[in-house]
């Protein structure tokens, strides 16, 4: 009896090794650790991967290498990371749209944010509402006059349908009976180059890609969804007149279900580091970007939260990706 419970002590030490070799033959990481970006360069969700993943190489000694893959809203990078390894070397750079709202646009996802995705850190930018100069609008309640004027006439750009970027504009009409015309984009980067050529006349963005364009005048905040030293001059959309729109953007970091929790666990103590010292707090606050300092249970929490909130707004609304 003794020697059947020792072979099958044996087995299961076995077995466990073979689970996670990760752990078993190496030190993690050995090899360049690989961060898909579910959005093009250029965009805020680009630019957060590229802090933290030089932020993190510096902390574990090993590249982590940036992979753009943008399209249909987030789904093509998601997707493909939810099929990953789950071994450590792959993870998901994604805004909220992916992980918290297409699962409420999109019937047939070959992904599950909450089933298929393990959250490890998660940083909060907020919005923006920006529009090319050559628009005769120089304040929010402006913008909204000439939507109610011109109902479909007026074009904002988005990073996809059911992004923040998107939603933003869908609950501003919601709340002030404006009507504007809706034109996707692969993301923010190729949405910023149709705004400045005049091409779409507003956008939500975020605070941190949009604020070089803003700086140099090439695009006017009309309002921000909260208020940011980096953008002083500019009112709140409460401030604005447009009270509790409940909608924003981060960006998130997430690991493929299975991935060993230790990998998660060291991640997740690493942002809560680097998120308080001075190197990467400052580039933080220069981008607009608000840490948070959550585990990753709280922070899987967090995000089913935000998940009901947004199917309630799109059931509400009758919202489909196709819009």
């Amino acid at each position: 009896m003794q020697q059947v419970k020792f072979w099958i002590a044996v087995f299961c030490a076995w077995m466990c090794a073979a689970s996670h070799p990760s752990w078993s033959q190496e030190t993690w990481p050995s090899r360049p650790v690989k961060l898909v970006v579910s959005s093009s360069p250029g965009g805020g969700t680009d630019m957060y991967a590229r802090m933290l993943g030089q932020a993190l190489g510096e902390v574990f000694k090993q590249q982590f290498v940036i992979e753009n893959r943008p399209g249909a809203s987030g789904n093509i990078g998601a997707a493909s990371v939810a099929k990953s390894a789950p071994d450590g070397y792959t993870f998901l750079v994604s805004a909220n749209t992916s992980l918290t709202i297409n699962g409420s646009l999109f019937k047939n996802l070959s992904y599950d944010a909450e089933r298929d995705f393990a959250p490890i850190m998660r940083a909060l930018g907020p919005l923006v509402l920006v529009v090319n100069p050559s628009l005769k609008a120089r304040s929010l309640q402006e913008l909204i006059e000439l939507g109610k004027k011109e109902p479909g006439k007026i074009s904002f750009g988005s990073a996809g349908t059911g992004s923040t970027t998107y939603l933003g504009v869908r609950m501003l009409e919601e709340r002030t009976g404006a009507n504007f015309l809706h034109v996707p984009y692969k993301g923010l980067g190729p949405a910023y180059q149709d705004l400045l050529a005049g091409q779409i006349h507003f956008m939500f963005a975020d605070v941190a890609s949009a604020l070089s364009l803003i700086k140099a005048g090439k695009i006017i905040p009309l309002a921000c969804e909260q208020r940011t030293p980096l953008l002083p001059a500019t009112p709140t959309l409460a401030e604005a007149g447009v009270p509790e729109l409940n909608t924003h953007s981060s960006f998130s970091l997430v690991a493929p279900t299975g991935t060993p929790p230790q990998i998660i666990d060291r991640m997740n103590q690493a942002w809560v580091s680097l998120a308080k010292s001075n190197a990467l707090a400052s580039k933080l606050e220069a981008q607009g970007l608000i840490p948070e300092s959550l585990s990753p249970s709280s922070l899987a929490a967090s995000m089913k939260l935000e998940r009901e909130a947004y199917a309630t707004f799109i059931k509400r609304n009758n919202i489909s990706a196709s819009d």
